[in-house]
């Protein structure tokens, strides 16, 4: 099977990369036959996150953004899908949906050759490009900073309790990036009182958190899940709100901003 363009990259000119693994939506042929009723519309998608974004891209920041649904195979887990938390989630290939409904008919999963292919075409790709984008940029500045960006349904009783708060920081307990870094978005977070946040709260970051934050390294990473309900509608057809969405932006540029003005005093030229 040759799977196309299982991704899209735009180099910037800033010591910033934003990764974007969960926004796509194309399907392998196999996939799209198999699922069921209930995830035919692709719910767990982050929907609109490269929208959301834009204003990054227009500054010249790094963006890489996963082409293919997590349905098909989960950009931000291992390789080896080892479970990245002891409660409720899903896996590398997933066989459920985020509320525990089943994502394929009886007998209508890919087979193992077929995964193999989408971990060879989509995933190991992926990888590749943040592996080289973030050499580049370190080989450039000296350092360099990822955004893993995130969103998700406010309320999914399966995996957490209540309401999830708006912004849901992750740098897996404290070791992807330098504590300051995680401090200064904190402190800007704290000057508005729109959005609700939280640090190392359900969501401490996935596997490209994980392996990529490497503060010893000069490499430092943070993971942000957003809550949907600030930006889109939570239903279908998961329309996004711009005018709901243009206060998130607006807290997301001046988070950007401060990752960024984190990297010129920690890392001068």
């Amino acid at each position: 099977m040759n799977l196309t363009d299982p991704l899209s990259f735009q180099a910037g000119k800033l010591p910033l990369l934003i990764s974007i693994p969960h926004a796509g939506t194309q399907l392998t042929p196999t996939v799209e036959a198999g699922l069921t009723e209930a995830a035919r519309p692709l719910s767990d998608t982050d929907w609109h996150i490269p929208r959301l974004y834009d204003f990054a891209r227009d500054i010249g920041a790094s963006i890489v953004i996963g082409n293919y649904s997590r349905l098909v195979v989960d950009l931000n887990r291992p390789e080896d899908d080892q479970p990245l938390y002891t409660t409720a989630t899903t896996g590398l290939f997933p066989e459920t949906l985020f509320d525990g409904r089943p994502c394929f008919m009886a007998g209508k999963n890919p087979s193992a050759q077929e995964r193999q292919s989408y971990l060879l075409q989509i995933w190991r790709p992926y990888h590749q490009q943040l592996q080289l984008e973030l050499a580049r940029l370190k080989a450039k500045f000296g350092y360099a900073l990822l955004l893993d960006a995130h969103s998700i349904a406010s309320v999914i009783p399966r995996l957490f309790d209540g309401q999830l708060p708006d912004l849901n920081f992750g740098t897996n307990s404290g070791a992807s990036c330098n504590p300051s870094l995680s401090q200064q978005l904190l402190e800007c977070c704290e000057h508005q009182t729109t959005f609700s946040h939280v640090l190392n709260g359900r969501f401490k970051g996935g596997y490209i958190t994980r392996a990529y934050g490497q503060p010893q390294n000069h490499q430092h990473a943070v993971q942000l899940e957003l809550s949907q309900l600030n930006y889109m509608s939570e239903t279908e057809p998961y329309s996004y709100l711009p005018e709901r969405a243009v206060h998130l932006q607006q807290l997301l540029q001046q988070l950007v901003n401060t990752m960024l003005k984190w990297g010129n005093e920690h890392y001068p030229h």
